[in-house]
Parts: structure tokens; C-alpha cells; sequence
């Protein structure tokens, strides 16, 4: 190594062989909180592998925008390909820039606007279908609406019941295998027949299944669909040659699984916060009962419910569900004034930037209307829920509308109200999901509500 070289400096109690594996396995969400007190990047150990976790919202401007090109999407995101291992979520360099032109449109404000009538009638259903239903799984219901959502719109079906939550578990076997597998890079283990690479082949089975009688039903009837699916199978790259069945099953799969997780987790921290904050509830309420109507719904509808969407904005800060990211360098790139060699993988965390004292007043307060726009606002980089530079989330606009919509239609039916049982706590998952959470739908019968039509 060169002696020149401005290396991060390392966090204390790097512990020999083992590093700070000990406490990232304890409480990963409190050590990487911990760091930010040894400045805007420092280097962890997890047994012999180095990793920079980097802290400043300045330092990931500069990663993900103007030197994103010195970067790779790093070690998540590699065992992310457990769902397709050229899917957009994970694919680089012109692979990823051509799929992404592909998508964009199907992605664009003016398609997700169109997309609302089928959000509203996929969800009033289930909405509809709590009434009688005891108390509520919330998560488990949010990922079934999520999910059965991004499947109506993107791909013209909606499952059942009870294959919807063969898909839902499927996912999540494997997000915890492929963040497993991520926190303890050890690839030998990856390949023997352990009982947790068992289920997630066995998930991978049920996913690919489900997603394979989806493009089926399109190559069977191609002239009834106009969807993202139906996009994809007429699609040519960059040869003109049509994308092979495999690249099709994995794209449809990464959409699956990356549009339905981050949404449905989002809702279920927004509804935990407004069970523990009476009068957020009431605003909620009475904004839904002015704005909801029995007309359609529409772009227009959306746009008038300002407190909803800063809700949703707070829910998104405080509880980032894609709590951490990765990258990895390419070659020696130089971030401010430190040095990082190629090769050395990075990690930040939205969750911790988003809980930053240093960059949001009372940061652990749930505050909805900070993102007024009298207030003041975080500087550039330090909101970044969906990413930034080219490899933001292109479907932020979607998500965002989604779960502003959803918000929505339930509290103009329902008060949620939590099941007396132990504290509720964020995990650190694949996504920041609470610990537990069952809730009752308790009918709002005090004042009237509006189920629009559809």
C-alpha cells in the first residue's frame, strides 16, 4: 500500500481476528449510528475483510453523482442477485444504462399517474377485507397490498391470498439470506447444503414459478396486455437481438421484490407513528374527509393531500427502509481528502443519515410538518430515501404516490390501533421493518368517509 495514501482512519475496539464483527451482530442499527461520532468516514473490520462506512451527506454527494463512475453497487447488491443476476436493481456499467432506458418510461410521473385507478381499485379490497378480520399482521398486510399492487400494475394480475403470501414469504427468505450473506461475506458457506441455503432455493423455486406463469400468460395472449412485462417481452437490446427468456424472468422478479418491500414497510412505520400521536391522526382525517371524494381518483386528488405526503416524506426519513447501501471501489478514488483503494468496500446508512443531529433538529421526534415549506429544510444529500445520482430508484414516484394513496384510503375507513404487547423496535433487516406489529382496524363511525369511485 502506498504510504502516501490519506486512508479513513479505523473505529476504536477493533477487537484481533473478529474486528467489530461482535458488536455489528449485537445491534447493527446502534454501532452504525456509533460511528458518526468518529467522523464523516471512518473503516470498520468484520474478521478480515475492511469496510468504509461513510457518514457525510457531502462525501455521498460526491460518491453517487460526480465519482460515481469509480464505483460498483458493492457487496449487497451481489448477493441481491439471488432474485435475477442481471435484473436492473443489481446490473452495472451499460448493461444497467440500457435496461434503465428500457423501464424509465413505464416509470415516468405522467404513466404513474395513470397507474392510480388500478392502485386504488387493487387496494379498496383489501382494505374492505379488514373489516371482521381481528387483529392485523400490519406488515404482513402491507406487503400483500404493496405487492398485489406493483403485480396489477406492472403486470396485469393480481394473485390470490394465498399465493401472494407464498410470493411474500418467498421474498423475504430471500432479502435475509441475501443480507445474511452480505454482513458475513464468507463464500464457501454459500455453496454447502446448510438449512438456510436450502430455504432460500427452495424460495427462489416458488419465485421464479410465480413469475414464470405471469410472462406464460403474456406469451399466450400477447394482445391483451400493455404492461411493463409486454415491454420487455418485444423488447431488443443493444444488438436488436430480444432479450432472452431468463433476462425477462429476472427483471420481472428484481421488480417483484423491490417494489413491493420499501413501500409496504414505509406504511407500516406511518401507522405505528399515527397510533402514538392523536392529533397527526386527526389531520390525517380531516384532510382525507375534504379531499376524498366519489369521484375518481386522479393526479389532481393526490396533489391536494399535502399533509399525507409529508407523512409519508417523515416516515421515509426517520425509517428508511433501505437502511443500508453499498458500493465498492474500482479503482483508487479519493473522497474529500481521504483516499480509497481499489477494491474496498463502502457502506452508509440513510437510516443514520437521516437521524443525524448535526443535519435535522430533534431528529428522533416523528414531525411531519418539517418538510413544510416555510421550514428549513436539509442541506443537499442529506434526504436521500431513494438514492441519488444515476442509480436512484427510478421508481420513486411510483412508490411515493402509492403509499400517499394507500394512506389515504385507509384512515378514511379505519382507526389502527396497536395489540397490547412488547415495545415495538426497528429491525435491521433488509429493511428497516418494526420488530412486531399487530394492530386492530377499529371503523371510523364518528364522521363520514368516502370511498371513491373507481
Amino acid at each position: 500500500m502506498n504510504a502516501d495514501l490519506h486512508l479513513p482512519p479505523y473505529a476504536p475496539r477493533r477487537v484481533p481476528l473478529i474486528g467489530h464483527a461482535a458488536p455489528l451482530v449485537r445491534d447493527r442499527l446502534a454501532f452504525l449510528q456509533s460511528l458518526r461520532e468518529h467522523g464523516p468516514i471512518v473503516r470498520i473490520a468484520i474478521g478480515p475483510k475492511t469496510v468504509t462506512v461513510i457518514n457525510s451527506p457531502d462525501y455521498l454527494q460526491e460518491m453517487l453523482t460526480t465519482k460515481s463512475r469509480h464505483f460498483s453497487k458493492g457487496l449487497l447488491f451481489e448477493k441481491l442477485k439471488l432474485f435475477g443476476k442481471d435484473a436492473l436493481p443489481v446490473a452495472e456499467g451499460s448493461q444497467h444504462l440500457t435496461r434503465r432506458r428500457l423501464m424509465q418510461p413505464a416509470f415516468h410521473h405522467r404513466q404513474v399517474n395513470q397507474y392510480l385507478q388500478t392502485m386504488h381499485s387493487t387496494v379498496d379490497p383489501m382494505i374492505s377485507a379488514w373489516q371482521g378480520m381481528g387483529p392485523l399482521d400490519l406488515k404482513t398486510e402491507m406487503q400483500l397490498m404493496t405487492q398485489n399492487v406493483v403485480m396489477a400494475v406492472l403486470f396485469s394480475t393480481t394473485p390470490d391470498r394465498d399465493t401472494g403470501h407464498a410470493i411474500l414469504n418467498s421474498v423475504d427468505t430471500l432479502f435475509a439470506a441475501a443480507l445474511r450473506r452480505a454482513l458475513l461475506p464468507f463464500p464457501l458457506l454459500e455453496r454447502l447444503p446448510t438449512p438456510g441455503n436450502r430455504r432460500a432455493l427452495r424460495a427462489s423455486r416458488v419465485m421464479r414459478t410465480a413469475v414464470g406463469e405471469v410472462i406464460a400468460g403474456h406469451l399466450a395472449n400477447p394482445d391483451a396486455y400493455d404492461d411493463i412485462v409486454s415491454l420487455l417481452l418485444v423488447a431488443g437490446q443493444a444488438d436488436d437481438a430480444p432479450l432472452a427468456e431468463e433476462d425477462i424472468l429476472s427483471e420481472v422478479t428484481g421488480l417483484l421484490a423491490a417494489g413491493s418491500e420499501t413501500t409496504a414497510v414505509t406504511l407500516t412505520w406511518l401507522f405505528h407513528e399515527l397510533a402514538r400521536n392523536a392529533d397527526l391522526e386527526r389531520q390525517l382525517h380531516s384532510e382525507v374527509d375534504t379531499v376524498l371524494t366519489d369521484e375518481p381518483l386522479t393526479a389532481q386528488t393526490l396533489s391536494q393531500l399535502a399533509f399525507t405526503r409529508r407523512l409519508v416524506n417523515e416516515s421515509l426519513r426517520m425509517y428508511s427502509p433501505a437502511w443500508l447501501v453499498t458500493r465498492r471501489t474500482t479503482e483508487l478514488v479519493r473522497l474529500g481528502d481521504m483516499d480509497l483503494p481499489a477494491g474496498e468496500d463502502i457502506v452508509w446508512s440513510p437510516y443514520t443519515l437521516h437521524r443525524d443531529p448535526a443535519l435535522y433538529s430533534d431528529p428522533l421526534h416523528f414531525d411531519p410538518d418539517r418538510w413544510l415549506p416555510e421550514r428549513p429544510q436539509p442541506p443537499k444529500g442529506a434526504f436521500i430515501p431513494f438514492g441519488a445520482g444515476k442509480r436512484q430508484c427510478m421508481g420513486n414516484e411510483f412508490a411515493v404516490a402509492e403509499a400517499t394513496l394507500i394512506t389515504a384510503l385507509i384512515a378514511s375507513r379505519w382507526r389502527l390501533r396497536p395489540v397490547p404487547g412488547p415495545a415495538v423496535r426497528p429491525v435491521g433487516a433488509i429493511t428497516l421493518h418494526p420488530s412486531a406489529l399487530r394492530m386492530t382496524a377499529e371503523a371510523r363511525t364518528s364522521v363520514g368517509h368516502h370511498q371513491g369511485a373507481i
